[in-house]
């Protein structure tokens, strides 16, 4: 019970947390009659948050190195980024209203879990405000001097870190959220978890 929930000091998820886990290790989960609806939705949305975030950080290094220009960098990027926040943004109020209060009620010994997966999203969703804010400063920087400038520069690395920071943190918290989750529906079954 000692470990942390600190999401960029955890490595995975607590130990007392993992014991569906054990039952149902990853390499086992595509194959389970289990795997269909929910969880493979859910699957499949943490697969493209992690695509376009590796695909926003890609474009970001493309425009830095010069090898896009900044105005198809921007028709590119910003309505990606926007899709990207927001999604995510909604993706995790469904998890905290409706998903976690039914699963840790069906799962009581994972209530700890859920904790953790919230204190994850208070986290992220700060981490959100601050990628969309150093965003913006960079997107005004670019528009107010020219691309490449000092200005520009040092709005897009601070844009870089928030966003590095967040993806960092986004890619422990969907792995451990799968590894919360997906166990629990594999063992229950979609039917069983509703209410």
């Amino acid at each position: 019970m000692s470990e942390s929930f600190d999401l960029d000091a955890r490595p995975g998820l607590p130990a007392d947390l993992r014991h569906l886990l054990e039952k149902y290790p990853r390499e086992t989960w595509q194959g389970h009659a289990n795997i269909e609806g929910t969880a493979r939705f859910w699957l499949s949305r943490h697969d493209m948050f992690r695509e376009l975030g590796r695909a926003l950080a890609e474009a970001l290094e493309q425009e830095r190195e010069g090898q896009v220009a900044m105005e198809p960098f921007k028709r590119w990027f910003v309505p990606r980024l926007g899709f990207f926040l927001n999604e995510l943004e909604g993706h995790h109020q469904i998890e905290d209203l409706h998903y976690f209060p039914a699963y840790q009620r069906a799962e009581p010994l994972l209530a700890r879990g859920f904790e953790l997966l919230d204190a994850d999203h208070v986290t992220i969703h700060h981490d959100l405000e601050q990628v969309a804010a150093a965003a913006n400063g960079f997107l005004a920087a670019t528009a107010a001097a020219e691309a490449g400038s000092d200005a520009s520069r040092r709005a897009r690395d601070a844009y870089s870190m928030a966003s590095e920071r967040l993806l960092i943190r986004l890619l422990r918290h969907l792995e451990d959220e799968e590894d919360l989750v997906i166990p629990l529906i594999l063992d229950r079954g979609d039917a069983a978890l509703e209410s």
